[in-house]
């Protein structure tokens, strides 16, 4: 049997420190402005299937899932695509298929993570019933982490972290997330996909307790940023239960995802906003929501996309498209043998998140 405890932990009072709650308090105010952001915005959708795939990208690069924004924005399916592309598209999916279990149930089941898991990996391996897994150095090979080997110890840790999740019991939600992202990572409960999917799920968690109604926090941005922080700390709990310094450092990155988030979408919106006033001056006649939308949905559109969200004809579309890079509101781009419409604002800007320290 491994090491690992089930929760809760032994000692939650370790947790309560004027630091942690000063960055508590400072990662609450910023996800709720960020919260309050999203929901004035009129379509919220688009958020989901524009933004996420930053999260998707950023996620997959701390994995050496490495692929670029043009690759990820011109290709909305797996034709066509590398490798490395049909991963993140496939984390993509995965979160999406995570978000909507919890919109419509408000619960995050086992059978939630699975999926997620199942999405991620396109297959249905589920937990690990076989031993041999270790967590092992990449520059020397050396083992630093043997999670529980146990098929049973592994269900059994994975019940109590599904029941922890959904315990009523006063712990702040955002100390929950931490607490949840180690164990998770701790019990490494799939053959592949655990770092993706726990990240998936910290998102996941935020929505369940009310604290985003998308999962647009770039949380994935930060950690990759400081990679060797976060394998450090995790491995300081395991080796010297030093619960403090892990959530010190999870909720700094909420803090700062969040400010980043929003900076983002308030340059989303106002983007948005100018293309609606340049399209209704330019082209009165082919001006519509739907036709915005779709814009900002795609940074990379074509005439596949427009036929099938405006319910026109092929030429119809084309059309539409001509007329958008005449006007000088989109830049044609012959990739392959695709003609892509590119809204080269929209690229700049989701190309170019950056996560600034305070």
């Amino acid at each position: 049997m491994s090491s690992l405890s089930p929760l809760p932990l032994a000692n939650p009072a370790a947790l309560d420190t004027r630091e942690v709650w000063a960055v508590l308090t400072e990662a609450h105010r910023h996800l709720a402005e960020l919260k309050g952001l999203c929901e004035s915005l009129p379509n919220q959708g688009i958020l989901l299937d524009t933004l996420g795939i930053q999260e998707a990208k950023d996620s997959s690069e701390i994995e050496n899932i490495i692929t670029t924004h043009d690759e990820l924005y011109a290709f909305q399916d797996d034709s066509g695509t590398s490798a490395a592309a049909k991963e993140v598209r496939h984390y993509v999916s995965a979160l999406r298929t995570g978000y909507l279990v919890v919109r419509d149930s408000g619960l995050i089941r086992l059978e939630t993570v699975l999926a997620v898991q199942a999405e991620l990996e396109q297959n249905r391996a589920g937990l690990r019933k076989l031993p041999g897994t270790v967590l092992k150095n990449e520059a020397t090979g050396q083992t630093i982490y043997e999670p529980p080997q146990d098929a049973a110890e592994v269900e059994a840790l994975m019940g109590n972290l599904i029941d922890f999740i959904h315990a009523d019991d006063g712990l702040d939600p955002l100390l929950r997330m931490a607490i949840t992202h180690h164990q998770f990572e701790s019990i490494h409960p799939f053959y592949d996909g655990n770092g993706r999917t726990g990240r998936i799920l910290n998102l996941l968690m935020l929505q369940k307790d009310g604290l985003l109604d998308l999962p647009v926090l770039y949380l994935s941005r930060y950690i990759t940023t400081t990679k060797s922080d976060y394998y450090r700390l995790l491995q300081t709990v395991r080796d010297e239960d030093r619960w403090a310094e892990w959530c010190l450092y999870l909720l700094r990155g909420v803090a700062l995802t969040s400010r980043s988030a929003i900076r983002l979408v308030k340059a989303f919106r106002d983007l948005m906003l100018k293309t609606k006033h340049d399209l209704r001056a330019r082209l009165p006649k082919l001006y519509s929501q739907d036709l915005l939308n779709n814009l900002f949905r795609y940074p990379y559109t074509k005439i596949e996309f427009i036929e099938r969200e405006m319910g026109v004809s092929r030429p119809t579309a084309s059309k539409y498209l001509e007329q958008l890079t005449s006007a000088g509101l989109v830049r044609k781009q012959r990739m392959g043998k695709t003609n892509f419409y590119i809204n080269d604002p929209l690229f700049s800007l989701l190309s170019g998140v950056t996560l600034n320290q305070p």
